[in-house]
């Protein structure tokens, strides 16, 4: 007679093997788990990396610049100008407020949880919270121009060379108020494509800065319309529109 524990059945050795796959699958997701950290946090230094020294986005917040760029547009802006490259007439800058432009900044504060989540999203590019607190504007005259309006055919004068301005609207004005200013070195005078809505360096000359906005302030140019993917184009500084400019 056979006896029948000298002879295990097979059926003994399933747990083990079943402990084997569990411990393999384990392993696996722990790999997976560790190989998307490092992907992800590797994916947020860059983004901090590009963020902070080359390029950055930021939403469109008024009408200012219609109809070059639309409200919340998001548009890119290259951060190594004025720096390492210098910031030409025409270019469209984005700048930091240089002081009572914006009036009284806005104190809200953002409960832990949104203001983490709004750090996060804006390291990668996804947001940009802080573009309510720069402005964008198209540069007009760069340090030692003179820039003068209006000649009597209504157009602005740069050194004394008009310009006609093609980033209006054919119904604009180059400007209802008269001005005639000297930027100084280091600094720029701005002014927003949509003329009768920006309050740009014509209404800023009662200022310490006098309506200028020195380099210091300036984060960079803008160059690309990116979202909405409708919107999307590259932005023009019309260098026709100022070759003749002679030097100041």
């Amino acid at each position: 007679m056979t006896d029948l524990g000298q002879f295990p059945s097979p059926t003994r050795k399933a747990p083990r093997r079943r402990s084997k796959w569990r411990r393999f699958r384990k392993n696996i997701f722990v790999s997976f788990f560790i190989d998307l950290l490092v992907i992800a946090g590797t994916a947020l230094v860059l983004s901090l990396l590009i963020k902070t020294f080359l390029i950055r986005s930021f939403f469109i917040p008024s009408g200012s610049m219609l109809e070059t760029l639309q409200i919340d547009d998001r548009i890119i802006v290259n951060q190594l100008v004025p720096d390492l490259v210098p910031l030409e007439r025409g270019d469209v800058v984005v700048f930091k407020d240089p002081g009572g432009w914006l009036g009284t900044a806005d104190e809200t504060q953002l409960d832990p949880i949104t203001a983490a989540s709004d750090w996060l999203l804006s390291a990668f590019g996804i947001t940009a919270p802080d573009s309510s607190q720069h402005l964008v504007k198209r540069v007009i005259g760069v340090g030692g121009d003179r820039v003068i309006c209006c000649d009597a055919d209504g157009k602005i004068t740069i050194n004394g060379v008009a310009i006609t301005e093609r980033y209006l609207g054919a119904d604009k004005n180059p400007s209802d108020i008269d001005f005639d200013v000297t930027v100084p070195a280091n600094s720029f005078w701005v002014m927003g494509d949509n003329r009768d809505g920006s309050a740009d360096s014509r209404f800023h000359t009662d200022l310490p800065s006098k309506g200028f906005v020195s380099k210091e302030f300036v984060v960079g140019r803008a160059f690309m319309v990116s979202w909405p993917f409708s919107n999307f184009t590259w932005l023009d500084n019309y260098p026709d529109v100022f070759k003749n400019i002679p030097k100041p």
